[in-house]
């Protein structure tokens, strides 16, 4: 069918009625998909002795585990080491990290308050 000026136009269907023009190019969810998984926030801190200060937790905390790691604050010299994190994550795994840390023998604590005694 030609429009004005010659412009080729197609005939509006019965999907134009319902599609509006901003409909996107991807396939929409279907019913019962999986759910998304949901991520929470935690702070933690940790007090680290002269033997971990050359390890690289964060480096493996970053590599091994599905968090997102946030340096809060740090402190770091020859005798040891004090690091506070946000991690970004889904719970089972921020407790994973916790527990690794705990293997590695940190004092580990939650929120930005003293280390667990």
């Amino acid at each position: 069918m030609a429009g004005p000026a010659g412009e080729h136009c197609r005939e509006n269907t019965a999907a134009d009625a319902t599609d509006p023009p901003y409909a996107a190019p991807f396939p929409r969810p279907r019913s019962g998909a999986v759910p998304v998984a949901v991520k929470t926030k935690k702070n933690i801190h940790f007090e680290f002795d002269q033997e971990l200060v050359r390890e690289p937790l964060l480096y493996k905390i970053n590599r091994s585990f599905d968090v997102v790691v946030n340096i809060r604050g740090a402190s770091v010299t020859d005798q040891g080491g004090f690091i506070a994190l946000e991690l970004e994550g889904e719970d089972a795994e921020i407790e994973r990290v916790m527990t690794y840390l705990r293997g590695q023998g940190v004092k580990l604590g939650e929120g930005l308050g003293s280390p667990e005694r």
